[in-house]
């Protein structure tokens, strides 16, 4: 497949291939501590080149920052960019509509509110909580000293609960949304994406509500949680999103074919032996999945799916290289968490900020260049 692309499309597959291998380190040296290059640089390679290779600037705490804080963050970024490029390319392909995306289609909203439901209700500061604790019931009172919802109980078991949570949100979206526009092939897709809008408006009401109804201190960390960011990215919770990431690439890729005969219409696609209205649910189930993990993961970040599919194809006009749009995915969202940390002195701005501002520039452009 390779053979087939031009000069230019080989150049630009390079430069992608040198920016991955170049972003890591270069995004490594930008935060609060004052780290060069060329200090992380040494970092990288010295278990090559040997202990030789440290220099008095390589400090124990230098590197602690590196790999311990900024690394995980980065990589995090890299996942969270990837999965909502390829979803947002799958979306846009299945739904045939240019302006399909995870944020737009209401999938991001339902897994906030599913995941916001599980921080509201079930974390160390949740409604469950707090009615546990002044509760005169024995059995309420056992549970509560039992310690089941304390700090440490509620992160070892938040990984998994959050992800479930925002999945079941995301499933439910995505079930309301072919309820509106038709599961047969008879439906119409432009439907799907006003459906969408509806579905995020009223889960976003939802979630709404129920901050309403939670403590202050659950509140304002749900609601910067749902604005995304990577501050509490680490290397354990990085096992989930890579892995679903990934095993979503590969299922992409074994349906390749399937998916892009959709694009030629459903009629074209059911007379080349594809059953539409099963490939497309189980696209927007594997969609719903993805989200929802990196909803759980870093909150709710849109239009990351609208402009990586859109950018890919300017690029590479005329092929479908799933690959490029997850790399080109995951190296737009290490520099947006870049510039979040680094445009405001002492503070960090949300990347949700970061990439709805120049999202919804983007989503005018291609409505009117689409009409």
């Amino acid at each position: 497949m390779f053979a087939t692309y031009s000069l230019r499309h080989k150049c630009l597959l390079a430069l992608t291939a040198l920016m991955t291998l170049i972003t890591p380190i270069a995004a490594a040296s930008f935060g609060a501590a004052n780290i060069s290059f060329g200090q992380v640089f040494l970092l990288f390679t010295e278990p090559m080149l040997g202990a030789s290779a440290s220099t008095d600037g390589v400090t124990a705490i230098t590197e602690r920052i590196v790999f311990e804080l900024r690394m995980p963050r980065i990589i995090l970024a890299f996942i969270a960019g990837a999965g909502l490029a390829l979803a947002g390319s799958v979306l846009q392909t299945v739904t045939r509509n240019p302006l399909a995306d995870p944020y737009l289609f209401g999938i991001s909203s339902g897994a906030s509110f599913g995941a916001v439901l599980v921080l509201s209700f079930f974390g160390t500061q949740g409604l469950v909580q707090q009615w546990l604790s002044k509760s005169d019931s024995l059995w309420a009172g056992a549970i509560y000293r039992s310690g089941l919802f304390s700090h440490d109980a509620w992160w070892s078991w938040s990984s998994l609960s959050l992800p479930v949570g925002a999945f079941i949100g995301a499933l439910f979206s995505v079930l309301l949304v072919l309820s509106l526009s038709g599961f047969g092939r008879a439906s119409q897709v432009e439907r799907m994406l006003l459906s969408g809008v509806a579905t995020s408006f009223m889960f976003g009401a939802l979630t709404s509500l129920v901050l309403y109804f939670s403590s202050p201190q659950a509140a304002a960390s749900v609601l910067f949680w749902s604005l995304g960011s990577f501050a509490k990215a680490s290397w354990s919770g990085l096992i989930i999103p890579a892995v679903v990431v990934c095993s979503s690439v590969i299922i992409i890729l074994a349906f390749k074919r399937q998916v892009i005969a959709i694009q030629a219409g459903d009629e074209t696609a059911h007379s080349l032996g594809v059953n539409v209205a099963r490939l497309r649910l189980y696209m927007l189930i594997l969609c719903s999945l993805i989200t929802a993990t990196l909803v759980a993961s870093c909150g709710g970040i849109g239009f990351v799916g609208l402009m990586i599919p859109h950018t890919v194809r300017l690029l590479f006009p005329g092929q479908q290289p799933i690959f490029t749009t997850v790399f080109v995915g995951g190296l737009f969202m290490v520099w947006i968490d870049v510039l979040a940390r680094c445009l405001l002195s002492n503070q960090e701005l949300p990347v949700g900020i970061i990439t709805a501002a120049i999202g919804s520039v983007f989503f005018l452009f291609v409505l009117r260049h689409r009409r």
